[in-house]
C-alpha cells in the first residue's frame, strides 16, 4: 500500500468550513446620532449640538428598549441603553461667549472676579475629534475663562499647564 503525503493546507482546504458564530445585532449609530441631535435640538459642529459625529468604529449592541438621553452635564450629554448595559458621553459645542457688559463710558470693566481660584478642584480635560478624557485637579492659580494657568495633578504632584474653557473646567495644552 502506498501512502501520499499531502501538504497540511491541502489537507485544511479538503476540511469541511465550519460555521462561524454570528454577532448579535448591532445598534444603528446613525440613527442614535439622530436621536442626540433630536434630543438637543443642535445639529453636529453648532452650538450645544455634539462636538463631532460619533465614531463609526464603534459596535454597540443593539437597544430592544428606548434609548434614554440624559440632560447635558459638564459639557457632554451621557447616552444609554439600561437593557443592553452601554452608556456613551458626548462632548458638546459651546456655544460662542458672551460679550462683556460694559462700563462707566461705555469701556468694559478690567476688573472681574476671578472663574476658578487658586485651590479650587478642576476637571483637566485632553479632547479629540471623537473622544474625551477627563482627571480631576486642582488649580494653582486665580484665572478667567480663556486664560493658562498651572494644575497639579494627583499623580506624583505633576504640574501641566491648562486653559480655561468652563468653571471648574480647564483643557490641557496641546490637544485640540
Amino acid at each position: 500500500m502506498i501512502r501520499i503525503a499531502l501538504p497540511p493546507l491541502l489537507l485544511l482546504a479538503a476540511a469541511p468550513l465550519r460555521a462561524l458564530p454570528s454577532l448579535p445585532p448591532a445598534q444603528d449609530l446613525n440613527e442614535l446620532e439622530q436621536i442626540v441631535v433630536t434630543a438637543l435640538g443642535a445639529d453636529v459642529g453648532q452650538p450645544g449640538g455634539p462636538m463631532a459625529p460619533i465614531d463609526r468604529r464603534m459596535r454597540l449592541s443593539a437597544c430592544p428598549v428606548g434609548i434614554q438621553v440624559d440632560p447635558p452635564a459638564a459639557g457632554a450629554v451621557t447616552v444609554r441603553c439600561t437593557t443592553s448595559g452601554w452608556r456613551l458621553r458626548i462632548p458638546l459645542m459651546r456655544a460662542a461667549p458672551a460679550v462683556a457688559n460694559a462700563g462707566p463710558g461705555g469701556a468694559a470693566s478690567s476688573f472681574a472676579a476671578a472663574d476658578i481660584r487658586k485651590g479650587d478642584p478642576v476637571q483637566l480635560v485632553a479632547r479629540g475629534q471623537s473622544y474625551s478624557i477627563s482627571i480631576d485637579a486642582v488649580a494653582m492659580e486665580d484665572a478667567r475663562i480663556g486664560s493658562r494657568i498651572r494644575v497639579s495633578t494627583n499623580s506624583k504632584g505633576s504640574t501641566l499647564f491648562a486653559e480655561v474653557i468652563d468653571v471648574g473646567r480647564v483643557r490641557l495644552l496641546g490637544f485640540k
